[in-house]
């Protein structure tokens, strides 16, 4: 084999473009050889330069160099007129040598030295932050909300942003998304995320908080992030610093990852370190904004840009005859993922009275026959005990079934209060669209519309041409946009007003109150302004977890509203933060589907008191039992419900406690394969029941705890998971 020649010219270039510290050592490498080169010189030239140098009291070897470095030394020594013509003539040399090389030389790497770090930073390759920073590790459109939400809770907050990608477009994205007093404390470093070595320089140990982000687009995201948090464990670990991250949040695109972390504990080793671990799905969050909160923040100044309408109206009471109906149009993640979360939180207490009012969740799309198994076989649980119904509208003689649950052989089954529905057709054809028009004139139905479908012109062409009853109506519909709301919201406020409509019947006039055709329309899933934190559901939910784990399980009771008043409330809160930190994963998410549902029985209680809506003014007081008794009922659906979306299942009769009592406390082990013996109706369980009773009569108690608590974009105290 040929021997390879080392190439000098290739080692010296890469040295010098690559190291600073290595230019100013080859500048003084050059220096010493040409100061002996000099002295040499000199020496040949004769004597008289050694008797001026006595008389001028130079050193005889600092002279060589005074001539090379210092612009006046030629001169001084030829106006003496000591020193004879060889030696003016090898000094003339020297000085022009110290001129041209390293006057140029020196000005140069100084140059260079600049443009070299400008470069730097312009590449991100410079590291300022060493302690209490945010990390948002990789770059997508859903960085910018998490960037906002962080400065709505910290606006001091200094925030690194580690990414792969070109840092100058990624600045550029920012300056479009982030409030320009915010751009300075935004340092963009370069980087890989799953890469160690990246971790020193960015002072990971040190950080307030971790956000992995990564790039959804790409179709490993999900497993690269998870191999992103097993380095970041194995880097913390290796460091054994006793000071480390309070809490990593990590992004997840696909729902069956993101379902998988919400009901296993994968990152138990985040948790054993003291660092709390909290999935995030884009799909889910969008959700949650919708149905909870109910708003979403504008980022130039952190304010509420949009208040949605509440999707059960008014509230709901015992003995109403309208139930709630939510369709969904496009069978996609986003679609999957609103439907999971309406069937958590939409329950309410006349379905105790009337199986009929059960909540409807209809999907709608061509391909809902081959979309629908999956739904189905994803939440399997849900369905072994609830039968759904399938029905195709895309041809002239179409499919309409009826699927039973699979439990319904060996145990009563459907009754649930949610009910879910997949229609087959175009959302265009006629005979959709006589189906909204059908939907919307039933009064014995809530509707609300979302279009979910990923063509962003789809979803508003057809926002922009229901059926009039749509918009005669009121029907709120909710278009998603990808990436900006400002038309949407515009439309809508521009008709956001009362006109009179007036009509004729029998010779008589009637006149009645509407708002303009694109009163009701909705934006939604925005990538921008997807990443927002519930603190008052969170706070809550702690509440929550306390009150279960003060219960005495000997009454299934919990501490009554009495005792804990009496206890101080500081007690109470650091007392429910102990309790909160060693929580799985799953059970803190059981803890927030209960919290989350507040705001939907917070609706009916009012509804049931003869309040407005809005009306908050008697949220705190204590609940009759007889209120309390019907919302009991709707709390154990709701957390049936819960429960089999989580992974949970109905337990056969051959493991069954309630129908094998002699073997109940065998039986009962089988909860930690997922087995529930409390997954049936109601009034078929024991004296547990009295747990959704206490829940219920907590609630005016949690939300005086939690009255004072304003959501985010109008606090600055730090959030923990």
């Amino acid at each position: 084999m040929k021997k390879k020649r080392s190439n000098f010219k290739l080692y010296f270039d890469r040295a010098l473009s690559n190291n600073l510290s290595k230019q100013a050592l080859f500048l003084l490498g050059v220096l010493f050889v040409a100061f002996w080169v000099s002295f040499g010189m000199l020496e040949l030239a004769g004597s008289d330069w050694k008797v001026y140098c006595d008389e001028h009291g130079i050193s005889k070897f600092i002279f060589p160099l005074y001539l090379l470095i210092d612009g006046s030394a030629f001169n001084n020594l030829y106006m003496s007129g000591n020193v004879g013509r060889y030696t003016l003539i090898i000094s003339g040399l020297v000085y022009f040598v110290g001129f041209m090389v390293f006057t140029g030389m020196l000005i140069g790497v100084i140059g260079n030295a600049i443009e070299n770090r400008v470069d730097k930073y312009r590449s991100g390759l410079i590291h300022y932050l060493k302690s209490g920073h945010y990390v948002v590790m990789g770059y997508d459109d859903l960085v910018p909300s998490i960037i906002t939400e962080i400065f709505a809770k910290d606006p001091k907050a200094d925030i690194l942003l580690l990414t792969s990608a070109d840092v100058n477009n990624v600045k550029e994205k920012l300056r479009k998304a982030v409030p320009h007093e915010n751009l300075p404390r935004i340092i963009i470093n370069y980087g890989h995320r799953t890469t160690t070595e990246y971790y020193k320089s960015i002072h990971l140990e040190t950080a307030e908080e971790i956000y992995l982000v990564g790039n959804r687009t790409m179709s490993a995201h999900d497993a690269i992030n998870v191999q992103c948090v097993d380095s970041i464990c194995y880097y913390l670990k290796k460091k054994n610093l006793d000071y480390k991250p309070k809490r990593i949040t990590c992004v997840f695109e696909d729902i069956d990852t993101y379902a998988a972390f919400l009901t296993t504990d994968i990152f138990k080793k985040v948790h054993d370190m003291g660092i709390d671990f909290v999935p995030y799905n884009f799909y889910a969050g969008w959700a949650k904004q919708v149905l909870v909160t109910r708003s979403y923040i504008e980022s130039s100044d952190f304010t509420t840009k949009v208040v949605y309408p509440a999707v059960y109206g008014d509230g709901i009471v015992p003995g109403d005859k309208r139930h709630v109906h939510v369709v969904l149009v496009g069978a996609t993640n986003l679609a999957d993922m609103f439907a999971m979360e309406a069937a958590q939180l939409l329950h309410f207490p006349n379905f105790a009275h009337d199986s009929s009012t059960r909540t409807t969740i209809t999907f709608i799309d061509l391909k809902a026959d081959t979309e629908m198994p999956l739904f189905v076989t994803r939440n399997r649980h849900f369905f072994e005990v609830q039968s759904y119904r399938y029905r195709d509208l895309s041809a002239d003689k179409g499919e309409d079934k009826v699927f039973e649950a699979e439990f319904a052989k060996e145990k009563k089954t459907d009754f649930l209060d949610v009910s879910f529905e997949f229609v087959k057709g175009d959302v265009f054809s006629k005979k959709i669209q006589d189906e909204f028009a059908k939907w919307a004139k039933d009064e014995n139905q809530y509707l609300s519309i979302f279009l979910t479908m990923t063509d962003q012109r789809n979803n508003f062409a057809i926002a922009m041409n229901m059926p009039e009853e749509i918009y005669n109506y009121g029907i709120p519909v909710f278009i998603r946009q990808d990436k900006t709301d400002n038309f949407v919201t515009n439309l809508r406020e521009s008709d956001d007003r009362e006109i009179i409509y007036a009509t004729v019947n029998d010779g008589k006039l009637s006149e009645v109150k509407r708002k303009g055709r694109y009163a009701h329309l909705f934006p939604f899933g925005m990538n921008d302004l997807a990443y927002c934190v519930d603190e008052v559901s969170l706070k809550r939910a702690k509440l929550i977890n306390y009150l279960y784990n003060t219960a005495d399980y000997s009454t299934f009771r919990f501490t009554t509203r009495d005792v804990l008043e009496k206890i101080p409330s500081e007690e109470i809160w650091a007392e429910a933060e102990r309790l909160w930190k060693p929580l799985t994963v799953a059970n803190r998410w059981s803890n927030l589907y209960s919290a989350d549902n507040i705001p939907c029985k917070l609706a009916s209680i009012r509804a049931m008191r003869g309040l407005d809506p809005d009306d908050a003014s008697r949220d705190t007081e204590n609940l009759p039992e007889d209120m309390a008794e019907e919302l009991a009922m709707t709390e154990h659906n709701r957390w049936t419900v819960e429960k089999l979306l989580l992974g949970f299942r109905m337990a056969h009769t051959y493991e069954d406690k309630y129908a094998n009592a002699e073997f109940a406390k065998e039986l009962g082990k089988n909860k930690k394969l997922f087995i529930h013996h409390d997954i049936r109706p109601y009034e078929d369980l024991d004296i547990v029941k009295n747990l959704d009773y206490e829940i219920v009569k907590a609630i005016p108690w949690i939300v005086q705890m939690t009255y004072s608590i304003t959501p985010l974009p109008r606090t600055t105290g730090s959030l923990s998971w």
